[in-house]
């Protein structure tokens, strides 16, 4: 293969759930040369330092799959909230305008939680954000400062990420990960059964991320979690039917676990822009199949 062809992506956050596996995608693919860089590798927060690395490296493009992600710690502490500003909003803006200056492609992640949660229709790319949380603020601060740079980017946004666990030992945990614990312990738990969202499994948002560089798709936001909208109950009914795991599960309202942070009632992300992605249901045996 021709150097010439061959593109250089750096990836931030890359021991994150799906920082990992967009290091593995574009790896196992020869056309790209990948620099993975989490927080050992690199301060995002030093703009100073950060901005001589990346120009060292010279990536073709830059994947900021950074983010602060303690929605309650969030909600409940204002030094966490100037965490989740630095991370989310003024984080993005550096790396959106670096990589103006150095006329590359941007990818930058974002959540449902720009949403209020009040259209039970779904929600386009183009809705209307309103957040109702300090963390959604903070995403949405991120979105709007990196359409303010102009440059060629790509917003893309997921709701409720699941895979296999992250290599960072900072990561959270996710729903299936915390649930699957929990069903080996408990013969009975309760599930909240009025928040509807999407599910969005690593790899799979990893694979479409890349497809959507290859297309040269139009700059903007993009909605690309898995099909399927379910509440957090049916969605470990799912999990325990596919897990074969015989736990009874009760259905409850939100307020039956009382968090500081407010949470959409109703976050359908809709994919009006590009095919749209499998089931969380078929990507669920896949992450079985590894958890195992």
């Amino acid at each position: 293969m021709e150097n010439s062809m061959v593109s250089k992506v750096l990836i931030l956050g890359a021991k994150g759930m799906l920082g990992q596996e967009l290091v593995s995608v574009f790896s196992d693919d020869e056309k790209y040369i990948v620099a993975g860089w989490d927080f050992g590798d690199i301060d995002v927060t030093d703009f100073v330092k950060a901005e001589e690395k990346i120009r060292t490296y010279a990536p073709d493009m830059l994947i900021n799959a950074v983010a602060y992600n303690a929605v309650d710690m969030c909600e409940e502490s204002d030094e966490e909230y100037q965490k989740a500003m630095i991370l989310n909003a003024e984080v993005p803006r550096f790396l959106a305008h670096l990589a103006k200056q150095m006329n590359i492609l941007f990818v930058h992640y974002s959540t449902d939680y720009v949403f209020d949660g009040a259209d039970e229709s779904g929600y386009r790319e183009d809705a209307k954000t309103n957040p109702i949380s300090r963390y959604g603020m903070s995403k949405q601060a991120g979105e709007e400062n990196v359409i303010k740079e102009e440059g060629k980017y790509y917003i893309i946004r997921l709701s409720k990420l699941f895979g296999k666990p992250a290599l960072s030992s900072i990561a959270k945990k996710s729903f299936f990960n915390i649930m699957l614990t929990l069903g080996k312990t408990r013969d009975e738990i309760q599930a909240v059964d009025d928040e509807k969202s999407c599910f969005t499994y690593a790899p799979d948002l990893a694979r479409e991320t890349k497809s959507l560089i290859e297309d040269t798709a139009l700059f903007g936001i993009y909605h690309l979690p898995n099909s399927g909208d379910v509440t957090w109950y049916m969605a470990v009914q799912e999990l325990y039917t596919q897990a074969k795991m015989s736990v009874i599960i009760h259905p409850v309202g939100s307020e039956a676990f009382p968090r500081p942070a407010k949470r959409p009632h109703y976050s359908k992300l809709l994919n009006t822009k590009r095919t749209p992605i499998r089931s969380y249901t078929e990507a669920l045996k896949d992450y079985l199949t590894f958890m195992e």
